[in-house]
């Protein structure tokens, strides 16, 4: 049985297979050597040579079932090279009946990897590295098929909700992805060896990849990446830049892709180790792709995730908080509710870290527009905007600033004391109401009475206008009916009525 799955690997000519024999690895033979491993198998045996995926490798003399405890020490690199080869062999697994026999083989061989990759290795060799990196390749880096979540972006706030995708080869993908964890992680890999294979077209691959529907995918890639980025310095700047060049995607074309939560998990982590002060780079990054991360109707899926490396950002430098909230002005969702919602929430974090420098220079436009939200008819929103007033380090803000938030932000929340349909954003529009009187009592009064004034004001013009259109009726009434194609004359009273 494993004769036949083995004689599926495509074979090289020992002339390609030669090219490397220069290379001098301590733990490669010749094109010509051959080794003993141990009982019922003669020396004259014919030799297995290495799959086309491999050719800068050699698998000399190694018989890729052999158990590791068979061989020695300075044989088992190359049968770690020649298992590798062995489960490069594809198959389909959406036919579980297909290739049984083949399959549990490959998922065995994957296990005596892991187990040692896992057993602290000798320092692995160049065509080890190689052979690893391509083994993932062909296992690993493939096309998801279209979908329609993903192709209908207009559709996404109502498919939030969907179950996800599982891969039918997942049993054998999550063993791949543990053994690349486990090899990327090994101490036995050097970074500055390993860095020629584990390269830029590597990583964008495995960025690809976050596009899975399946959450357990984009989970193992999740750490497989925070690992390499924190183990190879080198591949840092292109890990950023390629990470932004998915959200920018996101937000100017697609506005959906299932693995912008993980890819935000990796880069909070990724800010808290940003040294001080900030390079502008850093700052770029935030205000070109992380604040307008915010527009897609798909934030909910991320929206956790992303407050949180915004926070991150202003923890690091405060000064960046007045460039967040204009940031949130601008894509402020008029129409949404339930991102409105979200909006207040991520407000409100920002505000418990704001200085008093960078609150003034916002917060005009910012209570204006949670003096909307306040006099908003959806209770959830107006009523999050309320709940602002029960953050002490807010009230200090507004306190020490009331001589401008209080003229701003007093018609609407006495508007809505007065008329609010909802009886709990009622008692809460009353209760910032008494907050303001025993702030400022005698500012309290003056924007009391300047609302009323207003209000009057108002009043006055709609009657202005309500009597105009009586006029205009009356006079239409008046008129004898019109018949055929007469022109009609458009008298003065119409045209002074206001709107």
């Amino acid at each position: 049985m494993w004769k036949h799955f083995l004689s599926r690997l495509p074979k090289k000519s020992l002339k390609s297979e030669s090219l490397d024999s220069g290379r001098g690895n301590s733990g490669s033979h010749g094109p010509n050597a051959t080794s003993n491993l141990g009982p019922g198998r003669p020396n004259n045996a014919p030799r297995r040579t290495s799959s086309v995926v491999f050719p800068a490798s050699v698998i000399a003399g190694i018989e890729p079932l052999i158990s590791f405890k068979d061989v020695p020490n300075s044989e088992k690199m190359n049968l770690f090279i020649s298992k590798l080869s062995l489960c490069c062999v594809d198959f389909d697994f959406k036919d579980p009946t297909k290739n049984v026999a083949e399959k549990e083989l490959k998922r065995a061989t994957l296990f005596e990897l892991l187990d040692f990759v896992s057993s602290n290795p000798p320092k692995f060799s160049e065509p080890a590295i190689l052979a690893m990196c391509k083994t993932c390749a062909v296992n690993l880096f493939r096309g998801f098929p279209p979908n329609y979540r993903s192709s209908n972006s207009h559709h996404t706030s109502e498919n939030d909700d969907d179950e996800p995708t599982f891969d039918p080869a997942w049993p054998h993908l999550q063993i791949v992805y543990d053994l690349l964890l486990k090899f990327v992680t090994s101490s036995s890999l050097e970074a500055k060896v390993a860095k020629k294979y584990i390269n830029h077209q590597f990583i964008l691959k495995l960025l690809d990849l976050f596009d899975s529907e399946d959450p357990r995918e984009r989970d193992c890639l999740k750490a497989i990446l925070h690992r390499i980025y924190g183990k190879f310095m080198v591949h840092r700047p292109f890990i950023r830049k390629s990470i932004s060049n998915v959200f920018y995607r996101v937000v100017f074309e697609s506005e959906k892709h299932n693995g912008i939560a993980e890819l935000l998990e990796i880069f909070g982590s990724v800010v808290t180790g940003f040294a001080l002060p900030l390079k502008e780079e850093h700052k770029i990054f935030l205000s070109r792709a992380l604040i307008p991360l915010h527009k897609p109707k798909s934030l909910g899926i991320y929206f956790q995730q992303l407050s949180y490396c915004v926070t991150q950002f202003i923890e690091k430098d405060p000064k960046l908080a007045s460039t967040v909230i204009r940031g949130l002005l601008k894509y402020w969702p008029i129409t949404n509710t339930q991102k409105e919602v979200m909006f207040l929430s991520e407000l409100e974090e920002i505000l418990e870290a704001i200085n008093m420098a960078e609150f003034q220079k916002v917060m005009v436009p910012l209570f204006w527009r949670i003096g909307c939200c306040i006099n908003s008819y959806h209770f959830q929103v107006a009523e999050r905007a309320l709940f602002l007033w029960n953050n002490d380090q807010i009230v200090n803000l507004i306190a020490h600033n009331r001589h401008v938030i209080l003229p701003i932000i007093f018609p609407a929340v006495e508007t809505n004391a007065q008329n609010h349909w909802n009886h709990a954003v009622q008692n809460l529009s009353l209760n910032v109401r008494r907050m303001f009187s025993e702030m400022d009592d005698v500012l309290f009064l003056a924007c009391h009475s300047h609302y009323k004034e207003e209000q009057e004001k108002i009043n006055l013009d709609d009657e202005k206008r309500k009597e105009a259109w009586e006029q205009l009726e009356t006079a239409a009434s008046l008129r004898p009916p019109v018949a055929g194609n007469i022109a009609v004359l458009v008298t003065p009273l119409a045209t002074s009525i206001t709107c």
